[in-house]
């Protein structure tokens, strides 16, 4: 097709696209000038300002006047990729990871830091140069060091010890050691801990903070520390409270002895994120800050203190007009809640009370502060430009009249769409839209759009709502946490309370009774017709008391792929008296999400399935689960698995909490633990799948196939964090994708025994034990499934973690049984005899629907 020539052309070819982006109307012919002639004048109309130190940006409408739906301006994509090839792409496409950077303001300590350099490593003093400075100061009687910064100057422990600081300086109060190399917290603890006056402490980035309880240890023998990196100790008082109220800084660090009522000039204090778990302190106290106006408790337990206590303590701050408060929190569930118990307020983080009175909102928050991209000194752009990405991407995915793309397209808008910034009251909207020039898909190319919703004027800073036609229904306030830091605590409550109704829930009793299913055999001999649209079951299923017919209507039997329902009953001719290879609502097994629901339901949290959260419903739970392992320096790695497709499809793995509530955006998923340190084979992952047979869901009567087969890995397993886009190294499953290495049955279970020293019967007895159990809480919480003309088969997929023990993965429906028909092996269990591939479904139809064990044994 020729290039588009009218506007005519233009609206019939992009009708749905215009309507579904949301455009007006009336903006479309200008819109289509505007691609026609690529015409890209935003620079016209807005200014991009840097903010926060350079560490983000806003746009500014620099224009007089532009009123609502009255102009539509390109934006265009500065990066569009698939997932699995960004960090590759930022690697191999020249100009790209610099121009991402600065894009993210990530690169903004690169300039300086190279203009510096020379006169930086000129004139930077080692550790032992700065001890000797100060000591000279102490004996010209100049000063008596107090405060002492001693950071990135790569102090080992050896160096700590040798540098003998509490003999030097035992008067000081604030010793900063970040960023050095000190590895042995037994060495860095018997050197602190003789400053006897030592009320701050910043150890921060020092490989020994990595081992549990390193700072516990610390802060144990140091009674006078209040500080200990940047978070509160239990101990702390009018130091700490001076500190962060501006009283003490390096160059008034105060003395071990203060004056009385040091804090009484205060009128700010932000006391935000500082581990606060008790507020009721000496030091804290209305008659020592008289003059306390402004306070911020954000990010901070106080689990420590009762409600009530909390706000008489406040009450007794007369000044105090502004407050600043995680709410959901400990002050109260809503904004007015605090408001009517704090009646002096007159801002509530940052609105003003009676604005809140008169709207009745629950909660309000002007100022959540934005997540703001993190590095450390030396790591790489592209890894900078990876971390950082998820707070600037947006998505769609291409799809036409015949199918949809199993993958969608992440693309980043250039430098003048990603200074918009958020609002949930925004003046501009922006959409992303495939402009097709020649009419067709080939010729597309994507664009954002963005257009005044509003009136804006000179000097307005321009905004979008990130979650645009996103409410509370759809969990809104849980999901700004990608781009905003959110109240902690709510969200760690929400876990707690989710965890513990969990615990709370007892062990389901399994559905008892005696068998009711008994062979189909007809007694005139005469076989039983089998409808199948798997062309194995149509090639292996050679029994004589069985036989293939093409008419479902015609059918004893329907063993299909696809999903039976009402219309395809109608459809097909399909009868109420067939047996069907499916169970009603099997998709409480079959679907991930329902999967973990069942099984909690039923048995509470079990070992053998990892943590496993619905992001569609308890996105609030997982990010409390986040937050706690976060804190309690657990590893944080997690699977997000769409609800319901096959082959690792849309499946990725991820550490970054942005990214994990970001990827809802491509379709519904759970987001599961992932299984760090699984058992491994010759250094490789792999998982086992399992065949499970189900005759009857009430009682209970399921058989396990003696046949399973290992799925391996082709690459050695890493953490390093550029292989999670390496499919050969987390995935198992090669049939698709990869190259796919089968290995025999036995073959494994010898070499992993002789490799790991374990005996394969124990490990399988775990495994029947486990699926077992998945059965009997579907059979317990849904009893519905039942239905005495239903026969199923189902796959198991089964990972071993490092100490051998089994999680579920999945469960499948009607399973890809290619390698089950291809190759002979010998059973593992049973009685070790060899089982024929092209037998396979004789013995599957035989245990189904004649009564047959063969190859089989029963749960």
């Amino acid at each position: 097709m020729n290039k588009l020539q009218s506007f005519d052309d233009f609206v019939k070819v992009h009708g749905v696209l215009l309507a579904a982006a949301g455009i007006p109307q009336s903006l479309y012919k200008l819109l289509f000038q505007k691609l026609s002639s690529d015409t890209f004048d935003g620079g016209h109309y807005f200014q991009i300002e840097p903010i926060e130190d350079g560490r983000q940006r806003r746009l500014l409408f620099t224009s007089d006047f532009i009123a609502k739906h009255s102009n539509v301006f390109l934006v265009d994509h500065a990066w569009t990729f698939r997932l699995s090839d960004a960090y590759k792409q930022l690697c191999e496409v020249l100009g790209l990871a610099e121009r991402m950077a600065a894009l993210m303001c990530v690169d903004v300590d690169l300039d300086s830091a190279t203009e510096e350099a020379g006169e930086k490593d000129s004139s930077k003093l080692s550790a032992v140069e700065i001890v000797e400075r100060e000591m000279c100061k102490v004996k010209e009687g100049r000063d008596d060091t107090r405060w002492l910064e001693l950071e990135e100057l790569d102090i080992d422990d050896d160096m700590l010890v040798s540098l003998d600081l509490p003999s030097k300086f035992p008067n000081l109060l604030a010793l900063s050691l970040c960023g050095n190399n000190l590895r042995d917290v037994e060495v860095v603890s018997k050197e602190v801990t003789r400053l006897n006056n030592l009320k701050a402490l910043w150890l921060n980035n020092n490989p020994f903070l990595e081992h549990s309880n390193s700072e516990a240890a610390i802060i144990q023998g140091c009674p006078s520390l209040e500080i200990c990196n940047s978070k509160f100790t239990s101990n702390y008082g009018e130091w700490a409270l001076g500190f962060c109220g501006g009283v003490y800084d390096k160059d008034n660090a105060g003395c071990a002895h203060q004056r009385d009522h040091p804090l009484e000039s205060v009128t700010s204090l932000d006391l935000s994120n500082r581990s606060i778990r008790n507020l009721m302190n000496k030091a804290f106290n209305p008659e020592e800050i008289t003059s306390l106006s402004y306070l911020n408790l954000r990010g901070n337990p106080l689990d420590q203190n009762s409600l009530s206590d909390l706000l008489q303590l406040l009450k007794g701050f007369n000044c105090l007009h502004s407050l600043e408060v995680d709410i959901p929190g400990t002050l109260g569930e809503s904004a007015a809640e605090i408001v009517e118990a704090l009646p002096n307020l007159s801002l509530l983080n940052g609105v003003n009370t009676s604005k809140i009175m008169e709207s009745g909102k629950s909660v309000v928050d002007s100022v959540l502060q934005p997540r703001l991209p993190e590095w450390t000194a030396g790591e790489p752009l592209t890894d900078r430009v990876i971390n950082a990405m998820w707070l600037y991407l947006m998505t769609y995915r291409l799809a036409d009249e015949e199918k949809i793309d199993e993958t969608s397209v992440w693309y980043v808008m250039d430098e003048l769409g990603s200074a918009l910034r958020h609002s949930d009251k925004p003046n501009f909207r922006v959409s992303p839209f495939l402009y097709m020039p020649e009419g067709n898909l080939a010729s597309a190319v994507s664009y954002s759009i963005l257009w005044p919703i509003d009136d804006v004027r000179e000097g307005d800073e321009c905004t979008r709502d990130y979650l645009f036609g996103i409410g509370e229904e759809k969990q809104r306030s849980a999901r700004l946490t990608a781009w905003f830091h959110t109240p902690k605590n709510y969200f760690i409550k929400e876990y707690e309370k989710y965890k513990n109704t969990l615990q709370s829930i007892k062990i389901a009793s399994p559905v008892q009774g005696s068998s009711i299913t008994s062979s189909l055999c007809r007694g005139d001999g005469r076989a039983l017709r089998v409808y199948a649209d798997i062309p194995q079951v149509e090639e292996y299923l050679t029994r004589p008391e069985f036989v293939i017919t093409t008419e479902p209507k015609d059918a004893d039997i329907i063993w299909t792929s696809m999903q039976i329902d009402e219309e395809t009953k109608k459809a097909t001719g399909i009868n109420d008296e067939q047996y069907i290879n499916q169970f009603p609502f099997e998709a409480c097994l079959v679907m991930k999400h329902h999967l973990a629901e069942t099984i909690q339901k039923a048995h509470g949290l079990v070992k053998w399935l990892q943590p496993t959260y619905n992001l569609e419903t308890q996105l609030s739970q997982l990010i409390g689960d986040f937050c706690v392992r976060e804190r309690e320096k657990l590893d944080n790695l997690w699977i997000l698995k769409p609800w319901n497709m096959a082959r690792t499809i849309d499946t990725t793995i991820n550490s970054n909490l942005s990214a994990i509530i970001r990827l809802m955006e491509t379709g519904p998923k759970i987001c599961q633990k992932y299984i760090e340190h699984p058992a491994l084979f010759k250094g490789r992952k792999f998982d086992l799948r399992y065949i499970v047979l189900v005759r009857s869901m009430n009682p209970l009567e399921i058989f396990l196939a003696e046949v399973f087969w290992v799925r391996l890995a082709n690459n050695t397993y890493t953490l390093e964090k550029h292989s999670f886009d390496e499919y050969e190294t987390h995935f198992t499953v090669m049939n698709y994708r990869g190259k796919l290495n089968h290995m025999n049955t036995p073959d494994f279970v010898k070499e992993f025994e002789k490799e790991h020293e374990v005996n394969w019967l124990d490990i399988h007895s775990r495994i029947r034990n486990m699926i077992k159990s998945a059965f009997e809480a579907a059979a317990a919480v849904h009893p519905e499934m039942h239905h005495s003309k239903s026969r199923a088969m189902y796959g198991v997929d089964v990972m071993l973690d490092s100490r051998f023990q089994p999680k579920l993965l999945e469960i499948t429906y009607c399973p890809d049984c290619t390698r089950a028909v291809t190759y002979d092996t010998e059973a593992v269990v049973g009685g070790g005899e060899t089982v024929k591939g092209k037998e396979f479904y004789n013995y599957i139809f035989g245990c189904l629907f004649l009564s047959e064990t063969n190859h089989v044994s029963q749960l």
